[in-house]
């Protein structure tokens, strides 16, 4: 018989094993740990519906609603890749832009991006201009790049006046855009003081695939 304090490790060594196993016995251990007390269990067993590819949309509300942080920016790094057309939970995505913790913003932002959530253009031009981390502003920039909407491009010119890992991401994201405006912040960034800056709008003018 386990002891009390080794319970937990066990259950979560299941957990991991569960998401390479199609064991239907195993389906009951995943929907209790979804509801489980322990934050670490319900973040496991979202990664062994995730690789099993069976989340419902209810369960995927319910883990972008949760009470943790940590299993709210696990719920959005899943969802970013998961390959299922799934339009409904683009508000949801959309709301945890808006998160207090930056990280989970950070998860919102990217998820965004990779699903092509245009509904998030308002609230990423908010993160992208006047968060406090610049970890959000950055990856907010990158979205807006991704999506590619004219909306999004006088803040992605205005990022390139932000510290220089948020400047190198706006000349990645203004690969996606055209126009006069972005032409001659192009040029203007030509001449930034950080070198990477320098070399990420040379590669982006001669065409770079690797950029």
């Amino acid at each position: 018989m386990h002891s009390e304090p080794t319970l937990p490790e066990v259950i979560r060594a299941t957990l991991v094993a569960a998401g390479s196993r199609d064991d239907p016995e195993l389906d009951e251990l995943i929907r209790t740990a979804l509801r489980a007390p322990d934050p670490r269990h319900r973040v496991l067993a979202l990664r062994a519906q995730s690789r099993r590819g069976v989340i419902t949309i209810a369960q995927w509300r319910a883990a972008l609603s949760d009470v943790d942080a940590d299993v709210r920016r696990e719920a959005l790094t899943l969802l970013a890749r998961d390959p299922r057309s799934l339009p409904s939970l683009n508000r949801a995505i959309v709301a945890a832009i808006d998160d207090p913790d930056p990280l989970v913003v950070d998860a919102a932002a990217f998820a965004a991006g990779e699903r092509g959530c245009r509904g998030a253009i308002d609230s990423l031009i908010v993160v992208a201009r006047s968060h406090d981390d610049a970890r959000c502003r950055e990856v907010a920039v990158a979205a807006l790049g991704q999506l590619g909407d004219r909306r999004g491009v006088a803040t992605i010119i205005a990022a390139l006046d932000d510290k220089a890992p948020v400047r190198r991401r706006a000349i990645v994201a203004l690969a996606n855009v055209e126009g006069p405006d972005v032409d001659a912040a192009l040029a203007r960034a030509a001449t930034d003081r950080d070198w990477q800056v320098r070399a990420a709008v040379e590669q982006l003018v001669r065409g770079d695939p690797s950029l």
